[in-house]
């Protein structure tokens, strides 16, 4: 028989290879990027317009669309998932209405993003199109919102369970409202989860293609407004790698992944900084 020992070793190996085997696949798919595409990086490139359906020039137009889609899409999804999160967590007891809720966002969360994509294509783009202006922000905003807002609820709604009873309870001892303890007990000690919550919707929304070709768009031009039609980055690579299809193109759509993926570590960046500052703070 293998000793308890013997055991502990295996199992630590096992998953230390587990562990760097993962580290392998993702420096792998980074650096091979990067190798094809950070040369095409240059001021000219990150501050010009397209060209020849994006075989040539820059992709300023795709990162302003894409942060303004970001930006829109957490505007109307983060309060309302934040907000079913809370009257899940505060304002409801356990039984069949909120089984039947949570198994709603269980469900949507399994939903392909085609799926969300045809939804906003009939009922944003069509149907509300005096509203939306058809193919624009907006209307690709609203589709992206639909498809973050269960992993937004679920994340919440986690986040908040961790924030001990005892905290509520001292503050509604203390002569706070059930109002007055959400918004300055419950909510900042919930607040790292949240932003967990939100960065993983950040990297889902940034690098969605299919539901956002049927709602967004693809225009190269710049947006004016969000009634334009809009194209973000991940948009951009695929268009450009798929339908354009010559040998400068393919180099154009790995430098827009690499500016792509710059971003992304941007952002996480910046969110985990607000998160570590928040736990400091509480």
């Amino acid at each position: 028989m293998i000793s308890v020992h013997t055991s502990q070793k295996i199992a630590k190996t096992g998953l230390w290879i587990a562990g760097l085997f993962t580290v392998s696949i993702l420096i792998l798919v980074i650096g091979y990027i990067f190798f094809k595409g950070f040369h095409v990086i240059n001021w000219e490139f990150l501050t010009s317009k397209p060209k020849k359906m994006g075989s040539q020039g820059g992709i300023f137009p795709s990162i302003v669309s894409t942060i303004y889609f970001t930006v829109m899409t957490l505007l109307i999804a983060v309060p309302i998932g934040v907000g079913a999160a809370i009257y899940l967590m505060e304002y409801t007891r356990e039984g069949k209405f909120t089984k039947i809720i949570r198994f709603g966002t269980e469900a949507l969360a399994g939903i392909p993003s085609i799926v969300f994509g045809l939804f906003g294509f009939a009922f944003f783009v069509i149907l509300l199109e005096p509203l939306t202006n058809g193919w624009s922000l907006i209307s690709g905003a609203l589709t992206a919102a639909t498809m973050i807002l269960p992993t937004l609820v679920r994340t919440s709604e986690e986040a908040l369970k961790t924030v001990p009873v005892s905290y509520r309870e001292g503050s509604l001892a203390l002569g706070a409202t059930k109002w007055q303890t959400i918004i300055k007990v419950v909510l900042p000690s919930a607040i790292p989860g949240i932003i967990t919550g939100v960065i993983l919707s950040i990297g889902r929304i940034v690098g969605e293609t299919a539901a956002l070709m049927l709602t967004l768009g693809g225009s190269l031009r710049m947006p004016e407004s969000v009634f334009d039609p809009a194209r973000t980055m991940s948009m951009h690579l695929y268009l450009v790698a798929m339908e354009v299809g010559t040998m400068e193109a393919t180099e154009k759509a790995f430098g827009t992944a690499t500016v792509l993926i710059i971003t992304i570590f941007i952002i996480n960046t910046v969110a985990n900084q607000v998160m570590k500052r928040f736990i400091a703070k509480s």
